[in-house]
């Protein structure tokens, strides 16, 4: 297939139609009509928004960085927290095949940058960016996005946490209530302007108590370069993952550990005791340029991350390093996969047996981790977002985020944007997850988007009474579409109409004896 060029690519993913349909991947390739073709296997495309799209008043488009996803509790509503060069965006994912612009948050100094970073915690979004100076975390009331139906809304940070500048990750232990500012720099005197102490002085870890997410505190600053250690001092952190410990190595079990990516080297931090911060270990690994990122497998055995400068400066395929943390006073490397891509690796995030790598020119890459035990990563899965070609550089896909429970995994790419995907059955979003509850089947809205009304089709394999009630996105119930005795086999019509109700996003709970399920309906003006 011959390339497009990236004008080509969005100029047509822009006319991309809000009421689209899933395109599946068929041969090797997700089409879209009159667009072009995006390399794939086992991987669906299912929404897509261009950064035109994100476009807003006060806050034009540019460039996408990182990305998460947050599920409101209430609602169960899935929203994809999209970053930007100038500002986070917020995007409905309500009806996946036609995400929402919900609205965006503009930067707060009003500076551009390349990197902005952005996790959660009790409802609660917290925002850095690098480069920037005095951008500070931006803390988000993230249940203010309830009801907003109308344009993209331009939304003001809750809260500013002043005493950061420019921060490259936000790292957040949801355990502990405890978020990491990383990578955080200072130009000379700032430091000491914010009364912050001496330890500040290196760019590894700002520590800040959120548990009053609008009252966020400092608490204290760290890093390898502060703390005796063993064979390197680089003292920056690029990255890290913070978790309450669970794994193989009983002697620190319950202890909070931070897993640092710190340029040339993993650093294994205890963080347990805030005024006392130790360093377990540092693992080193072969060939390294710059420590990038990693992510601990679910059982915590394993630390697999990426080198992101080492294609481009020796001259090799993208590989990706597993760490094994079974002794955790002493990692060594497990093993190294080389993929044989000719692409750069950037974030990876590991969900059930699988990791979800992004690697900007050649996209996101599931790996199956059923064989690391026994040296092996396998690529079962893949979507590339940057079809126009597959090279060492900083193009293409940033980031990815797979822990939805629908199972959609969202991904943003530098320079054409923001895509919501959906593996197929090649792939288990999480092996250890029950199997679906059987005896029932519930069909989706149709149509939907709807401005009257729509109608579903329900069997059970039992006869049962059946309730089906319409809520709001505010958790209200608004009416009873169906209640009645449902025969065995036979097909059952659900219709939900609209009436008076306003334009929106409304859920439809249908609970039988036997089983319950819910569905989510979107009346347009």
């Amino acid at each position: 297939m011959r390339p497009l060029s990236l004008a080509t690519v969005l100029l047509a993913l822009c006319a991309l139609p809000t009421s689209a349909q899933e395109v599946e991947c068929r041969n090797g390739i997700a089409s879209l009509p009159d667009v072009g073709a995006f390399p794939c296997d086992g991987v669906n495309l299912v929404g897509y928004m261009s950064p035109a799209r994100f476009a807003v008043a006060g806050s034009p488009a540019a460039a996408h960085n990182d990305i998460w996803g947050w599920t409101d509790p209430q609602t169960g509503i899935e929203y994809a927290l999209v970053g930007t060069q100038n500002g986070l965006g917020f995007v409905d994912l309500s009806v996946p095949t036609s995400p929402r612009l919900v609205g965006k948050m503009p930067t707060p100094n009003g500076r551009s940058s390349t990197w902005r970073d952005v996790k959660v915690y009790a409802d609660h979004a917290f925002v850095v960016a690098d480069g920037s100076r005095d951008h500070g975390v931006q803390v988000f009331d993230l249940t203010r996005l309830r009801g907003a139906t109308g344009e993209p809304v331009v939304f003001q940070e809750d809260v500013l946490y002043p005493q950061t500048s420019s921060t490259h990750n936000i790292v957040i232990n949801e355990d502990t209530g405890y978020a990491y500012a990383v990578g955080y720099r200072y130009s000379p005197g700032e430091r000491a302007a914010r009364g912050l102490p001496a330890s500040c002085d290196e760019p590894g870890f700002h520590v800040i108590d959120i548990r009053d997410p609008k009252n966020p505190t400092f608490v204290t600053c760290f890093s390898d370069a502060a703390i005796e250690t063993g064979p390197r001092t680089p003292g920056y952190t690029h990255d890290a993952q913070c978790v309450v410990y669970s794994g193989p190595d009983t002697d620190h079990t319950g202890k909070e550990l931070c897993f640092g990516a710190n340029e040339d080297v993993v650093t294994v931090f205890d963080v347990s005791d805030k005024g006392n911060i130790d360093i377990l270990s540092q693992g080193e690994y072969p060939n390294d340029v710059y420590t990038h990122q990693g992510w601990l497998t679910e059982d915590q055995r394993y630390f697999i991350m990426n080198d992101e400068i080492d294609e481009s400066s020796l001259s090799i395929p993208q590989r990706t390093v597993v760490m094994d943390m079974e002794d955790l006073d002493s990692p060594e490397v497990a093993f190294i996969y080389d993929s044989g891509l000719n692409s750069v690796d950037h974030n990876l995030y590991t969900h059930g047996r699988y990791a979800y790598q992004s690697n900007y020119e050649t996209g996101l890459r599931i790996l199956d981790l059923e064989g690391i035990e026994n040296g092996t990563l396998t690529e079962v899965a893949f979507f590339d977002t940057f079809p126009q070609r597959d090279a060492i550089s900083f193009n293409g896909q940033w980031s990815n985020y797979p822990y939805f429970e629908s199972g959609l995994v969202i991904v943003n790419d530098i320079n054409n944007g923001f895509f919501v995907l959906r593996p197929t059955d090649l792939v288990s979003v999480d092996a250890e997850e029950p199997p679906p509850p059987s005896g029932f089947e519930l069909g989706e809205p149709t149509p939907n988007p709807t401005a009257s009304g729509a109608r579903l089709t329900l069997r059970v394999d039992e006869v049962q009474s059946v309730r089906a009630e319409l809520f709001d996105i505010a958790g209200r119930r608004i009416t009873t579409a169906f209640d009645g005795t449902v025969g065995s086999g036979r097909a059952t019509t659900i219709q939900v109409d609209r009436g008076d109700l306003p334009a929106g996003v409304y859920v439809l709970r249908v609970i039988g004896e036997r089983f319950e399920a819910s569905r989510r309906i979107v009346f347009t003006r």
